[in-house]
């Protein structure tokens, strides 16, 4: 019997950039994580296999969690994509300030940096696609899709109520297949950050003392001030992952998650299996 593969991309359109794809049997749920390009020591946090533009490097493989929905009869002989884009750079980037929930637009250098994202993943290919309910990951998911070979449309789904769903549909059968679904989800949004949201991050260590500051920042299961823990952020991040995105790749669904740095390191650290520990290291 074919084993069916799978592909894994995840690109952050930071400057601390990080690639990786990953083979997999989805049959068995084994998920093998190979580098495709270079990316620095801070991607470790996200579980990533480092190497440089000429080499790759493989890991053991992982397990990807089989989804009870989708039956034990995935298709045959497909191939199943995983892209995680990161968001470029936001206003409130650029300030310096905690960002966190509050729904900021890109920069320029952040419409840039997503264009740079969608020509590194122009070949694979997406059949849905998931983003976080802030503009700057929906920006970067729209821009990214402009660069792609297949020139499919992204149009986003709206289930917010009857006659939104209603009034959205589209009646082509032609055109629906030259279009690619965008699924909003708040579950995926960045790290909600509390009273530090809006602060300069600067000013705020020197507010607060820096180790506090990094504290609320780096610590896996201490929150800010009325606001979010990694923990708690992965916590909804990876069961909306679970519950689902996983029964669309199970499926053979090709998926790109266009989403923020917390809410896709909370991801990967399920994937990779990742402590608390593991996940908060430099």
């Amino acid at each position: 019997m074919a084993a069916c593969t799978s592909q894994h991309a995840l690109i952050s359109v930071k400057p601390r950039c990080a690639s990786a794809s990953f083979s997999s049997d989805r049959r068995a749920g084994n998920v093998r994580f190979v580098s495709t390009t270079s990316c620095c020591p801070s991607s470790r946090k996200l579980g990533l296999v480092c190497a440089s533009n000429s080499q790759s490097s493989v890991i053991e493989p992982a397990k990807l969690p089989s989804s009870p929905e989708s039956g034990s009869n995935p298709k045959k002989s497909s191939e199943a994509a995983l892209i995680l884009i990161r968001h470029g750079e936001s206003l409130w980037n650029e300030k310096n300030l905690f960002t966190g929930c509050v729904d900021v637009p890109l920069t320029p250098k952040g419409v840039n940096e997503a264009i740079e994202a969608g020509k590194r993943i122009c070949n694979i290919p997406v059949d849905v696609i998931y983003t976080s309910s802030l503009i700057r990951a929906q920006m970067t998911a729209m821009l990214a899709m402009m660069q792609h070979r297949r020139k499919k449309v992204p149009i986003i789904v709206h289930k917010e109520s009857e006659r939104a769903h209603q009034w959205s549909q589209v009646y082509s059968e032609e055109t629906k297949k030259q279009s690619i679904p965008v699924i909003t989800a708040w579950q995926l949004n960045e790290r909600m950050y509390g009273e530090l949201q809006g602060l300069n991050k600067q000013e705020t260590a020197d507010l607060f003392g820096k180790e506090q500051v990094h504290e609320w920042r780096r610590s896996y299961d201490i929150p800010p001030p009325n606001g979010e823990s990694l923990e708690m952020c992965a916590e909804r991040a990876v069961s909306y992952f679970k519950e689902q995105i996983i029964p669309q790749l199970v499926s053979g669904k090709h998926v790109m998650i266009a989403a923020h740095g917390n809410s896709l390191r909370s991801i990967i650290m399920h994937l990779d299996k990742l402590t608390s520990q593991e996940v908060i290291k430099p």
